[in-house]
């Protein structure tokens, strides 16, 4: 039998409605990019343009900056300040308050679950004069360009769930990731970089933290070009766009424009966007051959730029140069940025490990807003600090220990925004005594969701994309903007 008659037979169910429902499409797709993708390397083989319609309305960010601090940062040490716990400690924290609600295993068999008040002192920061942690001065010294939110709460208990939930809108993996989401509907700013960028860092420790998966920076089913492109802390900043030895660049160009055409040839045989998404990344990664290592040569930074990120900024890896690297690539219209900062999960070292952790991140994050600001892309860059949930105003372990700690704690918890549309100098949301329920101006998950949809332009109810016969989205069904919060 000729192979191509053999081809055609073996063609499945679902390849047989792909392709008759491009039809016309394809051909006339394929007839517009013949000439580019069979002779040279075309910006607009990778274009990355806008959903029809988007932005829904004027956006108030162009980008986000996410620091995300992985492992749970204690709202009740950090930023939620309760000086009155102090008359309780050792008691043990009353059924009124936790009326039952699920704990984790490490914590719902112990016997005693006693009331253990801030391991940091607090002072009042800013015209608002806001309560912050004197773990976090740097922070303290932008109270008034933050918001600081109180009133978070999830459903998550543990981490990697928690996370997902956070980033993707649903507790297991499978659905796309926030900046995916933004990516798909708003499109790239710069063909040379990804629209989408992650880098991770751990405590300096390295005695604790989670793992960051795939799934956290993920397309799903969206086409995989939305996907993040993680950037690496040492060697190559991304495995594989280096030219392996021995190839010229006139070698890879030529490599490439034969590559894209068998794909274009399969494209038009199977009509599987995914096989343009191919040529795309295949282009990106041949333009970020010059882009990338120019980005994360900081050699032109001048010395009061590490001054000012702190003495970590130098050290490739670390959460002080990927927040120097987050600015540039905000300079350069990187449309969404995710740090992940792994080491809060202080179940047995919280008088040692706390300190350390705001050591490492206090100033940096710090730093970001200040600069951002001094540059002029505060106004038009949301940036967002915080975790993926709280930590239990009781002890885990005894108290009087050296080993002692804080559990995972969903109920209530605090992050922070700066800049983007955010009301700066703001404190949203309040907790009860014990720091351990939301009892005013509660912010969940997909209230923060939509809220960050919105500051880009989206309406998150519309921005969609159908995958097994449903529309999905990021809030999933649920999700209000919190419009107290917004400038």
């Amino acid at each position: 039998m000729n192979p191509h008659d053999e081809q055609r037979l073996l063609q499945t169910r679902r390849q047989f409605f792909g392709r008759t429902a491009v039809g016309i499409g394809a051909a006339a797709l394929g007839s517009l990019l013949q000439n580019e993708l069979f002779a040279k390397a075309d910006a607009a083989r990778s274009a990355m343009p806008p959903l029809p319609g988007l932005p829904h309305f004027a956006p108030k960010a162009k980008r986000v900056i996410y620091l995300l601090q992985g492992g749970a940062p204690s709202h009740l040490d950090l930023f939620d300040y309760k000086p009155g716990l102090e008359k309780y400690r050792g008691e043990e924290i009353p059924e009124s308050v936790t009326m039952g609600q699920r704990l984790t295993t490490m914590t719902a068999g112990q016997e005693k679950k006693p009331v253990l008040p801030s391991i940091s002192t607090f002072q009042q920061h800013g015209q608002n004069g806001t309560w912050i942690s004197d773990f976090l001065p740097h922070t303290a010294s932008i109270v008034d360009d933050i918001c600081l939110i109180r009133s978070m709460h999830t459903e998550a208990i543990n981490h990697a769930p928690a996370v997902t939930f956070f980033l993707t809108g649903g507790e297991m993996p499978g659905r796309p990731s926030m900046g995916a989401w933004a990516t798909y509907g708003l499109g790239t700013a710069n063909e040379n970089l990804p629209a989408f960028v992650v880098m991770t860092s751990r405590d300096r420790e390295a005695s604790c933290g989670q793992l960051f998966f795939e799934h956290y920076w993920g397309s799903a089913f969206l086409p995989s070009k939305y996907q993040g492109v993680k950037l690496r802390g040492e060697g190559d900043p991304v495995l594989y766009i280096s030219n392996p030895d021995g190839m010229s660049d006139k070698v890879r160009r030529a490599l490439l424009d034969d590559i894209a055409a068998i794909n274009e040839r399969k494209h038009r045989e199977m009509g599987d966007p995914e096989i343009l998404t191919r040529i795309a990344q295949y282009e990106m990664a041949y333009r970020m051959q010059a882009s990338v290592p120019e980005l994360s040569d900081l050699s032109t930074e001048p010395e009061s730029t590490f001054a000012l990120y702190g003495p970590d900024s130098k050290r490739p890896g670390s959460f002080a140069r990927n927040c120097i690297l987050a600015r540039r690539l905000a300079e350069k219209g990187v449309r969404f940025i995710q740090l992940m900062h792994a080491g809060w999960d202080q179940h047995k070292n919280l008088p040692t490990q706390l300190k350390i952790q705001c050591e490492d991140t206090d100033q940096p994050s710090a730093a970001l807003v200040k600069d951002l600001k001094q540059r002029g892309l505060l106004d038009d860059t949301l940036i967002i600090w915080g975790g993926e949930f709280g930590r239990t105003p009781f002890c885990q372990g005894d108290p009087t220990a050296k080993e002692h700690g804080r559990d995972h704690h969903p109920r209530c918890f605090s992050i922070w925004m700066a800049g983007g549309g955010v009301k700066p100098g703001m404190v949203y949301g309040e907790t009860d005594e014990y720091a351990f329920n939301v009892v005013k101006d509660p912010v969940h998950v997909h209230d923060f969701q939509a809220t960050v949809l919105h500051l880009l332009g989206i309406n998150h109810e519309r921005l969609t994309f159908k995958f097994q016969g449903r529309h999905f989205r990021l809030t999933d069904v649920h999700g209000h903007v919190v419009k107290p919060i917004l400038a």
